[in-house]
């Protein structure tokens, strides 16, 4: 048996093992209680190690797209429920312990933040982003079951997995240099197909770049062509509880032909629980959804069973930034990124950084300022994700360390 931090002493160690042994059952309450305090005193020493551990690495996290900043304590009593969200969370189960009444009123919020008409709204909060844009792709499969994937280059990694999970034939679109999809050869290759129908991927930030994915130019292409039968889905993982805040921003709503889009809650919201929030047309929904007579309501997402405790992590960011807070912090992240360029620039270093981005790639560093910073890497590049944690002051210390 191992132990981490504390260790007993061997009179200690031998009642550990010998009460692994289920031949013995003649142990005296004192040897019990001796064996559940040295146990007790392991774990917490284990325990204490690993909060020292994340505090440290916490600190010193740039590459990354993840909120740290935020405090979740007041909610922490409801770890003692089992909260399911079971099912589509508009149509309620005969499982009551949930928390649908938190999930449904964030996705309203997020609905109204990208101007989805009221009639119309649907979605439900996923395990992660991943999930999300898998429904997205999914539900545009099940519309158009002949449909080719369209995504550029520069598209999150899971888009190629999607594919593979679903079966879908795939031609993957030019990116520019800024990361952005490059349109006319969007154009040349819908062309190609004009028999089948198209699922395209909309980027609203990309992975590495910040780049996003102009979609009314898209809808011009779509409409250029004449192509009707399509779905367009946006990924916008870390962008898209910034870009409705960023004054220019490129319009990227419900406004426009979108058919879904996705979201994650745990990056720039910081939900701590990794969370993806799906929004999709109700219209589309109700052609694909399927009644379920065991757990009492329909069949309309990815996984029955889901995580109620994130969409009260989700709600209560919601109830105590609200718009004005996320507009706050979506332009400081902002402005920091440009401060992180600057810096950048004073000491020589090959950099990028897009418009109405907090993503700055760079030139890849020595390995250990990557692995001090956590940076994420892609072939000679490197980037920082200035999230609301990371501040000027840490900037200046990254900055200090390139230097030296």
């Amino acid at each position: 048996m191992r132990h981490s931090g504390y260790v007993p002493d061997r009179c200690h160690s031998t009642l550990i093992l010998s009460l692994e042994n289920p031949a013995r059952s003649d142990y005296t309450d004192n040897e019990k209680a001796l064996v559940k305090v040295s146990m007790n005193k392991n774990i917490e020493a284990t325990l204490q190690q690993f909060d020292a551990l994340m505090r440290d690495k916490t600190s010193s996290l740039l590459g990354y797209p993840i909120n740290t900043s935020k405090d979740y304590r007041t909610l922490y009593r409801f770890f003692d429920y089992s909260l399911i969200n079971l099912g589509d969370p508009f149509v309620p189960s005969s499982y009551r312990i949930n928390a649908e009444q938190f999930e449904i009123e964030a996705l309203r919020f997020i609905a109204g933040l990208y101007r989805m008409p009221a009639a119309d709204v649907w979605g439900y909060l996923a395990s992660g982003c991943t999930e999300s844009n898998l429904y997205g792709i999914f539900l545009g499969r099940e519309l158009y079951p002949d449909a080719r994937l369209y995504f550029s280059q520069d598209t999150h990694y899971s888009l190629s997995k999607i594919a593979r999970l679903l079966r879908l034939p795939t031609t993957v679109i030019r990116s520019q240099t800024n990361g952005e999809m490059d349109y006319a050869d969007l154009e040349t290759q819908l062309r190609q197909h004009l028999d089948q129908a198209v699922i395209i991927n909309c980027n609203l930030g990309t992975t590495m770049k910040g780049a996003v994915d102009q979609v009314e130019r898209i809808v011009a292409v779509l409409k250029r062509l004449n192509i009707k039968r399509y779905h367009l889905h946006c990924d916008a993982a870390l962008f898209g509880m910034m870009l409705p805040f960023l004054k220019g921003a490129p319009k990227a709503d419900f406004t426009l032909p979108i058919g879904s889009l996705a979201i994650s809650a745990h990056k720039f919201i910081g939900t701590h629980i990794p969370c993806g929030i799906t929004l999709a047309r109700k219209r589309l929904v109700k052609k694909i959804e399927t009644p379920i007579e065991y757990i009492g309501t329909v069949d309309t997402t990815i996984t029955g069973c889901r995580n109620g405790h994130t969409p009260l992590f989700l709600w209560y960011a919601i109830k105590t930034r609200g718009r004005t807070g996320f507009a706050r912090e979506a332009n400081g992240c902002v402005a920091r990124a440009q401060y992180l360029a600057q810096r950048l620039k004073q000491i020589g270093w090959d950099h990028f950084i897009n418009p109405f981005s907090n993503i700055v790639l760079l030139k890849k560093p020595a390995p250990s300022i990557c692995k001090k910073w956590q940076l994420a890497i892609s072939h000679d590049w490197a980037h920082v994700v200035v999230m609301q944690s990371v501040t000027k002051k840490r900037i200046d210390e990254f900055i200090s360390d390139l230097h030296n």
